[in-house]
């Protein structure tokens, strides 16, 4: 109650409700952070850092409400006063927050936001400037690799990253956690048969290169990537498709020791994307 009396002047800026317990119904997707299928299907996504939760603040996303710390309030709270939207703000102690089931609460702060409608392939590739750099990911099932890719695209500028219908969704909060929240700026679509996107980018002069080792692959030093082109990038142990690596203008890798065959793909696609941006001038 002392938490409550001490934060009620507060109130105008957003509905503040301390928590003695976390079993209440609109905490039902705190509760819930390992059901990500359950986050998808609300529409949700769920900040877990501090660091993303600021970058979550200062984004046009549509934020539903915090679970926070009085620390980490006192910390947010000329973000929260600055947003347009009413933000439910519920309070607890670390005890109690380190009960949420399946997930150790380290730092204190967590936020749910909206997942706003994506914009379609047509509309980013005609906005997209030129020369235009793209990337497409297929069969990426780890949270963890997808936000490192959003963040390595956010990093080297692509213009727009192509979700292939395998990959898990970069809205997952371990994938929202590994971009450093920068998929709230980082454009990105998801399409239902990524091949048939990568014959329709060729078909739009769409240079399309699958980072696959191979024998016949050519060395990515070797290869122009200052026009417009969309680099490919499949899961580290299968790799990509038939179809996808058919749909592609060729196969490129980097350069290993006989004895390493392959990088991570969260590793391997920052090394295309420094090497794309720095024939381009660094810009």
């Amino acid at each position: 109650m002392a938490v409550a009396a001490r934060l009620h002047f507060r109130v105008a800026i957003s509905h503040i409700q301390p928590v003695q317990a976390l079993d209440a119904p609109e905490l039902a997707l705190y509760r819930t952070l390992r059901r990500v299928e359950e986050h998808e299907r609300a529409g949700v996504l769920v900040a877990a850092n501090h660091k993303v939760i600021k970058r979550l603040l200062a984004s046009r996303y549509t934020v539903v409400s915090a679970l926070l710390t009085p620390a980490w309030l006192k910390k947010l709270e000329p973000q929260l006063r600055a947003r347009p939207e009413a933000i439910a703000v519920y309070l607890a102690e670390d005890p109690l927050l380190a009960t949420i089931t399946g997930y150790q609460m380290h730092q204190g702060a967590l936020a749910v936001a909206k997942i706003p409608p994506l914009p379609d392939f047509e509309t980013l590739l005609n906005h997209a400037p030129r020369p235009r750099l793209l990337a497409a990911v297929e069969g990426i099932a780890n949270a963890e690799n997808m936000g490192a890719i959003v963040r390595n695209c956010a990093a080297f500028g692509v213009h727009f990253l192509i979700v292939g219908e395998t990959c898990g969704s970069p809205f997952q909060r371990r994938a929202v956690a590994g971009s450093m929240g920068t998929i709230f700026e980082q454009p990105a679509v998801r399409v239902a048969r990524l091949a048939e996107t990568l014959t329709a980018l060729r078909a739009r002069g769409v240079r399309c290169l699958a980072a696959h080792p191979r024998a016949d692959a050519q060395k990515l030093a070797a290869v122009d990537l200052r026009g417009d082109c969309c680099l490919v990038f499949g899961a580290e142990g299968p790799g990509l498709t038939d179809a996808a690596l058919a749909a592609c203008d060729g196969m490129v890798e980097i350069p290993m020791p006989s004895h390493m065959n392959s990088l991570n793909v969260a590793v391997a696609s920052g090394v295309f994307l420094y090497e794309a941006t720095r024939q381009r001038g660094g810009s």
